[in-house]
């Protein structure tokens, strides 16, 4: 029974104790065995087989777990005075923004904040792509000399 989990299971520890638990879990069912023939082994092949299969998926499923368990997506620090600087910047371009004129702000969110195309967001003001181009332009310039950066 040994060689045969050792061959299921590749390690030797696995396979001692799989043989252990195939003659633990036969001796639990030798009250209700009903041989088909003259020999043991096909039945304690049998129970050996699925014990190695019990003990493969077992050790699969510990091995996802364990892996699992560090969340990859975040991040390992925190910058909290990039995240406060980035807050004082956007508190400060709304604001700024706020101060231009209906079409440049209209532009200006469009475009800047949700990435329309110049054609598009001509479109959707009725004015030409030139328009939206150029006042796109001078809002950015407007802005950086404002907010003294270049981040705009």
């Amino acid at each position: 029974m040994y060689w045969l989990a050792h061959g299921l299971v590749g390690s030797v520890a696995d396979a001692e104790d799989v043989t252990q638990e195939t003659f633990l879990t036969a001796w639990r069912k030798l009250p209700e065995l009903q041989l088909a023939g003259d020999s043991l082994l096909p039945w304690l092949v049998t129970i050996c087989r699925f014990q190695c299969a019990n003990r493969v998926r077992r050790l699969r499923r510990d091995r996802e777990r364990a892996a699992g368990t560090v969340d990859e997506t975040l991040p390992d620090t925190v910058d909290v005075t990039e995240l406060v600087i980035g807050r004082d910047l956007a508190e400060r371009i709304v604001g700024a923004v706020a101060g231009m004129s209906a079409l440049d702000r209209e532009i200006f969110r469009l475009c800047a904040a949700e990435g329309h195309a110049y054609q598009a967001a001509a479109q959707q003001l009725g004015v030409g792509h030139g328009v939206v181009r150029n006042r796109l332009s001078r809002i950015r310039m407007r802005l950086r000399t404002e907010l003294g950066t270049e981040s705009a």
